[in-house]
């Protein structure tokens, strides 16, 4: 039994580990984060069809969230003026909204600063990223 929540991401996509080493060292949210790629995503309740759609937060209890709600999980979990952000984003209509903002940054990561063209390539025709081996050092 977990007792931290985990959050799931690309770790073949430069954006989403950017995104993701952001969140590490300035909102500082109290859970495990690990690349889809390296998880095992049976025992957290979801698939690698899920994994690639949407960011994911898995808590202790193996309820999953996804998209904008696992980035609002994140922010929640942080503590300080981030848990306001985040609770904020779980409230309509700022969660369609954020939904919304969600969908079109992840359905266009390849062309936002930090992204790749590998980024918007189906997993399978990725070239392996450093950034997704478990011993990255960020």
């Amino acid at each position: 039994m977990r007792t931290r929540p985990v959050l799931v991401y690309d770790g073949d996509c430069s954006f989403c580990t950017s995104s993701v080493i952001f969140a590490e060292r300035r909102v500082r949210p109290r859970c495990e984060i690990t690349p889809w790629q390296f998880a095992d995503l049976e025992s957290l309740g979801t698939t690698q069809e899920r994994a690639v759609h949407e960011v994911l937060w898995v808590t202790p209890a193996g309820t999953v969230h996804g998209g904008a709600q696992a980035v609002a999980k994140l922010l929640l979990s942080a503590g300080k003026g981030w848990s306001v952000a985040g609770a904020m984003l779980t409230l309509p209509p700022l969660r369609w909204i954020a939904h919304g903002i969600y969908r079109l940054v992840a359905d266009n990561r390849e062309r936002l600063p930090g992204g790749t063209p590998a980024c918007g390539l189906p997993p399978d025709r990725r070239p392996r990223s450093p950034a997704a081996s478990p011993d990255i050092e960020r």
